[in-house]
Parts: structure tokens; C-alpha cells; sequence
């Protein structure tokens, strides 16, 4: 595992991409900023952060052994090491929002994005890009935004997460490798936010609706339960989980 540490980039997923370009990556090789100028999140989205308060960092990973239909695994995998890596450090309440930002009970302490390398229709190589509020308090602009530092009440050791991070994330490659799907979807399900309880969507069109979480798709679609019994399926881009 090579980490690189860096004062300040434009985005820590554009350094990495830039660097994959030009030299032969291992896995897990990592790039870690204090500070990103132009750091992206999902849905072309910014994310803001205090400098040297937070982790951001990203993760190269060959998965030319997944199969493409099966990209979303790669969503399932990051969330679950996440996932645990905050149970580990005690901080309660975690879930998953759909399709991988991950909450304490209902406000985001991190967010990921996922960039993938296609060649034909074949998986070569992902980038994870991953910030998780660590030690910064305060979120202008952001009300359902926290940190881990408002959750535990203590600053946390921002070089401990990542390895904690690191190690779980080897831990759940490992078994998607091993074709556990099942076993990863299962538990990625078992830990979505507001799963089974009544919850407001909001369509393209800014259309509110109710319905019920029921889990994902193999290709990472969310499953809603809405009126006479039927079950819908959602692209990302199609809806959006309102808090």
C-alpha cells in the first residue's frame, strides 16, 4: 500500500486518474490531500471542507475481474467499509442513503465518489474517491452535514481512519472476488437509510411521492413499494431521497 499525502490538490480522484495515466499503479496505491480546490461529489456536486480537519482521500483498485453489469458492487463495498469502520470507532446510528452516502442517524458524515475505467464494455480499473467529516464543526450552508468530532465529542486520528478504512475495504474486495454477492448486497441492505419506513421522493420534475425502501437491484436501482402494491425501480439520476 503506497499513500501519498498531499498539502492541496484540485481534486485528490483527478490526481490519482492523472497519475494512473502515466505509471502502472498497484492496488490501494492512495492519495490523501489536505485540502481540495475543486473537490467533487456525486451528482456534479462540491464538497466543502475545512483545511486539515477532515480525510479525504482516494483509492485505486484493479477490478478487471468484476463483471460490468455488476459496477454497483463497487458502490456495496466502499459503503460496507465504511460502514464498519465507523462501528469500530464507535459512532452510533450509522446507515447507508441511497446509493452510498453514509449517515449518523439522519445527517452525512461522508460522502463517495466512484469513477471507473471501460474499455468495451469491460472493467479495468476504479478510483474511490472518499471525504468523511472527521474533526471540523461546523457546516455553514449544510444543515444535514455533521462530523465525527460532533458525534464522539473528541478529536479522531485522521491517519488511524484511513488504515481502518483501508483494511475493511481490503476485507469486503476480498469477498466480492470471492462472487459473494448475495452475501454483500444482503448486508448492504440490511443497513439503508429509512429502509421499510414510509419516505418522501422527489422526481425529476420536482414531483413529491411516498413510498417504501425495499433494497436495490443487482445494477444498484433502488426498490420503492408505492400504492396498489407495486414496486418501482430508480436510476440515481431519476429520483432523490429527501431527509
Amino acid at each position: 500500500m503506497h499513500i501519498i499525502k498531499l498539502n492541496a490538490t484540485d481534486s485528490t480522484n483527478s490526481y490519482l486518474r492523472a497519475l494512473s495515466v502515466s505509471n502502472t499503479l498497484d492496488d490501494y496505491t492512495i492519495v490523501s490531500a489536505k485540502q481540495q480546490t475543486k473537490g467533487r461529489g456525486q451528482r456534479g456536486t462540491n464538497w466543502e471542507s475545512e483545511i486539515d480537519k477532515n480525510l479525504m482521500f482516494s483509492v485505486f483498485k484493479n477490478v478487471s475481474f468484476l463483471d460490468f453489469q455488476d459496477n454497483f458492487y463497487i458502490s456495496i463495498v466502499t459503503s460496507l467499509a465504511l460502514v464498519k469502520t465507523l462501528q469500530q470507532f464507535l459512532i452510533p446510528k450509522i446507515s447507508i442513503k441511497w446509493p452510498n452516502d453514509i449517515l449518523s442517524e439522519d445527517k452525512k458524515v461522508c460522502g463517495i465518489l466512484i469513477e471507473n475505467t471501460i474499455k468495451q464494455n469491460t472493467f479495468g480499473d476504479t478510483i474511490i474517491g472518499i471525504g468523511l467529516n472527521v474533526n471540523q464543526t461546523q457546516f455553514e450552508k449544510l444543515p444535514n452535514a455533521t462530523s465525527l468530532k460532533v458525534i464522539a465529542g473528541t478529536n479522531l486520528n485522521t491517519d488511524e481512519l484511513l488504515l481502518t478504512i483501508i483494511a475493511n475495504l481490503k476485507f469486503y474486495f476480498r469477498q466480492l472476488k470471492n462472487s459473494q454477492l448475495e452475501l454483500l448486497k444482503n448486508t448492504y441492505e440490511s443497513h439503508l437509510f429509512r429502509k421499510n419506513k414510509p419516505s418522501t421522493f422527489k422526481d425529476n420534475d420536482g414531483c413529491l411521492f411516498t413510498g417504501y425502501i425495499q433494497g436495490v437491484s443487482n445494477s444498484g436501482n433502488l426498490r420503492v413499494l408505492l400504492e396498489d402494491e407495486i414496486i418501482a425501480e430508480y436510476e440515481l439520476k431519476e429520483i432523490s431521497l429527501l431527509y
